[in-house]
């Protein structure tokens, strides 16, 4: 996975609104931008920063996927093939 564009346009999505929740939930804290009544509380922004987390996890699973298919892909391939008895005996090291 070359750039963050490779990912689904879901993830980016979620990935944007929890940077957007994590950042509001800062600016609400620190007192620089004041929100409605139910957002307004400390509480509020703790849940706020916990949901923004939660909805990045995504992106960094999707990435990760991506990591490893790229650094070691035969552990990320699943092999659907029948193998056939004479491949088996070819392969095996007990000669």
């Amino acid at each position: 996975m070359r750039s963050l564009s490779a990912l689904p346009k879901s993830v980016l999505i979620l990935e944007a609104i929890g940077m957007v929740m994590l950042v509001l939930a800062w600016l609400s804290l620190k007192d620089y931008v004041a929100l409605p009544a139910p957002f307004a509380s400390p509480m509020a922004g703790l849940i706020m920063i916990f949901v923004g987390i939660l909805l990045m996890i995504p992106a960094a699973v999707a990435l990760f996927r991506g990591m490893a298919q790229t650094i070691a892909p035969q552990l990320m391939q699943r092999n659907d093939k029948p193998t056939s008895p004479d491949q088996e005996k070819r392969d095996d090291a007990d000669h």
